[in-house]
């Protein structure tokens, strides 16, 4: 069974529990437990580092497609349609800033024929644009799916753990279809044409609940960022020989592309 990295498979009782520990918690004051932790294993990134990092207010991440869109993924929604409920917030690495920006939601587009495996991905519409934000270009062929990788999120910083209030960073290498799909990693759960995966043999590194939907993205041939992942699934958090496993962007870029034209992005 796929552990996906996000709130939404948990309880409503999980959730409230999840969200009144974070509150308390790393969510509270500068200093409090894990505020200087990473995503699993990494640093805080710096305020401007990621401006097109997006956090959902149903627990997941995004990032800024366009001035109206945020790209996360499908198991972050539940279906196609008008959807006024989630909160989008962005511009800050700190969520507790009063300088960040939020957005509500208009409407929700997720990836047709999606059924819980493989296609994760989706819009979410904001009902106004989001102006002096950059925003995160997609990958459009193959050419950047290998290589090292950033990851970043507000999710947790240990398997289990609460959200955090700080954006976490950390780097992790590509790991080949073959290798993620052996006997001693995920013996043949991975859709090789549409996920990919990354992390380390030895674990320690890795995106974890709450970081769903979420980019992983490296410096394309003009140093500029590009989206090569979204955040999708795991079996635990930097467990070893257990790498994270993102929607492959570069697979659907034209589906993505023709979708955020539809919605007028």
């Amino acid at each position: 069974m796929r552990s996906w990295r996000t709130l939404l498979a948990r309880t409503t009782a999980t959730l409230a529990a999840a969200i009144t520990v974070a509150s308390m918690g790393a969510l509270a004051a500068p200093g409090a437990a894990h505020a200087d932790a990473s995503v699993v294993g990494g640093t805080r990134a710096t305020l401007g580092e990621f401006p097109w990092m997006v956090r959902l207010s149903m627990g997941c991440g995004g990032a800024l497609y366009s001035s109206t869109l945020v790209l996360t993924a499908a198991h972050c929604v539940s279906s196609t349609g008008t959807n006024t409920s989630i909160t989008a917030t962005l511009g800050v690495v700190d969520l507790n800033s009063t300088s960040k920006i939020t957005r509500k939601s208009n409407y929700v587009y997720r990836a047709p024929g999606y059924t819980g495996s493989g296609k994760d991905w989706a819009f979410i519409r904001l009902a106004s644009p989001v102006t002096g934000v950059a925003t995160l270009p997609i990958a459009k062929t193959t050419a950047y799916d290998t290589g090292t990788f950033t990851i970043a999120g507000w999710g947790a910083a240990t398997e289990g753990g609460a959200q955090q209030r700080y954006l976490l960073k950390a780097t992790v290498p590509f790991v080949s279809d073959t290798t993620c799909n052996s006997s001693s990693m995920y013996n043949g759960e991975i859709i090789a044409s549409n996920e990919i995966c990354a992390g380390y043999t030895a674990g320690g590194t890795d995106t974890c609940q709450g970081d769903s939907g979420g980019p992983m993205f490296r410096r394309d041939s003009a140093n500029a960022w590009v989206q090569v992942g979204i955040v999708s699934w795991g079996d635990g958090c930097a467990r070893p020989n257990k790498p994270g496993v993102y929607t492959q962007v570069s697979y659907f870029a034209a589906t993505i592309a023709a979708a955020a034209t539809t919605l007028g992005g």
